[in-house]
């Protein structure tokens, strides 16, 4: 305890990759810098296009497949469940890593663990959020 009786906020985990620990504290359990979650396995890059539900986000991977027949290539994706910790507070269309954990539910076996700030293109289906600082879009009145 410190002198003004609040107890010293823990600092975050070392969870063996090379990421950085998020600024903010949470309580999540769940959480690989907080709580007691380890991660191993893959690590992967995505987008985040959808964050609806409660601390879940679909992180989407794109990839290129090349087709011999008509010698070009086919776009993919691979979408993925992730636990979004609150301490990271990630937006929709945000470049992410997920790590691979245990399973969490049914279809999350992935956990972020960083933000890597935003995307260069955005992801169909997203709503135009504007930048810090920028003025706000102006709405139509009937």
């Amino acid at each position: 305890m410190t002198p003004t009786g609040t107890p010293p906020a823990r600092r975050a985990r070392d969870i063996g990759l090379d990421v950085r620990a998020p600024k903010t504290r949470c309580d999540d359990r769940h959480c690989p810098f907080h709580g007691r979650l380890p991660v191993r396995g893959q690590v992967l890059e995505g987008t985040v296009v959808s964050t609806a539900m409660q601390r879940t986000a679909v992180v989407e991977r794109t990839l290129l497949h090349y087709v011999a027949k008509f010698e070009r290539y086919e776009k993919r994706r691979r979408r993925y469940l992730a636990h979004a910790p609150p301490c990271l507070n990630v937006p929709v269309g945000h470049r992410v890593r997920i790590a691979e954990t245990r399973p969490l539910s049914k279809l999350v076996s992935f956990c972020i663990v960083e933000d890597l700030g935003e995307a260069a293109h955005r992801v169909r289906g997203e709503e135009a959020v504007p930048a810090p600082g920028a003025p706000a879009p102006a709405e139509e009145s009937p």
